[in-house]
């Protein structure tokens, strides 16, 4: 019965996906915690390759239509690939605890909301910078921006499995104003596939990925992404943005609240009295 969850739990975050392009790992990961009561590092570990393997199918179809300009995925790779080794070897040396699961619960909560007020202002924000593409860095700080933009969505993806879709976007469109949008998308597709699975497969090595779930999870999310397209189609996309954004702000608030709640450890067993 618990597969069944999961599958149709990666229906609903599919369609969502296929609807508007947002909310994979911002949904997965908390309903996971929240509704399934999956330990954080074990959601964090499956959703990081069920990412992989579901977006590897967008990069294919981007590459298609040259639309990934390779050389940012490598400057953010410069950057992101060390970080998440980094962030990996960290993990392994806390070891699980209640006090990693608080981290990564705090980084996951505030990567959604960040996640969610970006697809809010993301066409405002595009509207805003296009006027002053003229004015777009120099080659070598440009570069050195892009690489400190691939630590941090190295660092954030690794701890909460949260960042390399829309933060991601968000940073290469501050960067890259002058691009053009469709590749900057296919961009950050090929690097999120690129972080996430070197960080799924980081999280398999320390054993926080449970592929039987992950199973449940893919077969439930491709039919999902296909029915989700559809739906795209016929609705009005920023309108489904803006529910998929309210949405995320209230699963990153409530993920964040119980973040912030203190853990009770267990009472101190009643002593003896003396005899």
């Amino acid at each position: 019965m618990a597969g069944i969850g999961f599958a149709i739990a990666g229906l609903l975050v599919g369609t969502a996906v296929g609807a508007t392009g947002v909310g994979g790992g911002s949904l997965m990961t908390p309903v996971l915690i929240l509704f399934y009561g999956i330990s954080p590092a074990l959601a964090v570990g499956t959703d990081l390759l069920y990412a992989a393997i579901s977006k590897t199918f967008g990069v294919v179809l981007y590459r298609q239509k040259k639309a990934v300009d390779w050389p940012i995925v490598g400057w953010q790779a410069l950057g992101s690939v060390p970080a998440s080794l980094m962030t990996l070897y960290v993990l392994e040396q806390v070891g699980p605890s209640p006090a990693l699961d608080h981290v990564i619960k705090l980084v996951l909560s505030i990567a959604i909301i960040v996640t969610a007020a970006f697809t809010l202002v993301q066409e405002t924000l595009l509207r805003r910078l296009r006027p002053r593409a003229a004015k777009s860095l120099p080659p070598l700080p440009l570069k050195i921006l892009t690489i400190l933009a691939g630590v941090l969505i190295g660092t954030v993806v690794t701890i909460s499995s949260v960042g390399a879709g829309v933060i991601g976007m968000m940073l290469l469109i501050l960067l890259y104003p002058t691009r053009e949008p469709i590749k900057l998308v296919g961009s950050d597709l090929a690097h999120a596939v690129l972080i996430t699975a070197i960080a799924g497969a980081g999280h398999a090595r320390l054993g926080t990925v449970d592929y039987s779930m992950l199973g449940f999870l893919l077969l439930g999310a491709l039919p999902g992404i296909w029915v989700g397209s559809r739906i795209g189609f016929r609705l009005d996309p920023a309108m489904l943005k803006r529910i998929i954004a309210i949405l995320l702000l209230v699963v990153g608030t409530t993920t964040l609240v119980k973040a912030m709640q203190p853990s009770h450890p267990p009472a101190a067993a009643a002593v003896k009295p003396a005899a």
